[in-house]
């Protein structure tokens, strides 16, 4: 969290519909966190996108497209895999942004199998809020143990693997 995932996200596909390319959005419906449909990143960049149930929606809804972007992956089913692989052997380029581990360090969702595919990878890195060092890692401020709650700073800070670890 923290890394800039949604920012480089909505940059590349800013640019896709400066190059005229027709781009459509998806993100996650479960993700209300500060729009109901548009993507928004923490410094308040945003771009439209459509909000769908489950991975499944996305090929019926994205004919004629030439670029795909999704954010918030990790929240999807194990069924984007197979999507996003569709979509590339069609021709779409397919930009995919999402956290790979989850609070507790552990892979997140379908994001490790998405990686395992991928032919570009682009791993960004927040800043550890306890020393300063390169983050990648969650921490929970709060004790509760389930997989998923949206939150923000208030809920999550990034860390860096030592601090992660001596902070559980």
């Amino acid at each position: 969290m923290f890394s800039g995932k949604t920012e480089e996200l909505i940059r590349r596909l800013k640019r896709a519909q400066i190059a005229n390319q027709k781009v459509e959005i998806y993100k996650p419906a479960v993700d209300v966190r500060y729009d109901l449909q548009d993507i928004v990143s923490h410094d308040a960049s945003r771009i439209r996108s459509t909000p769908v149930e489950s991975s499944g929606s996305i090929p019926l809804m994205a004919t004629d497209i030439q670029v795909i972007g999704i954010d918030e992956a990790q929240f999807f089913d194990d069924g984007l895999l197979d999507v996003a692989e569709t979509l590339a052997l069609s021709g779409v380029r397919v930009i995919i942004a999402g956290l790979d581990m989850d609070f507790q360090g552990k892979p997140f969702g379908p994001i490790p199998a998405l990686l395992s595919r991928a032919e570009y990878i682009t791993k960004l890195h927040a800043i550890c809020m306890q020393c300063g060092d390169l983050a990648t890692y969650s921490y929970r401020k709060n004790a509760e143990s389930a997989k998923i709650i949206l939150g923000e700073k208030d809920s999550y800070e990034p860390r860096c693997r030592d601090c992660f670890y001596k902070g559980r």
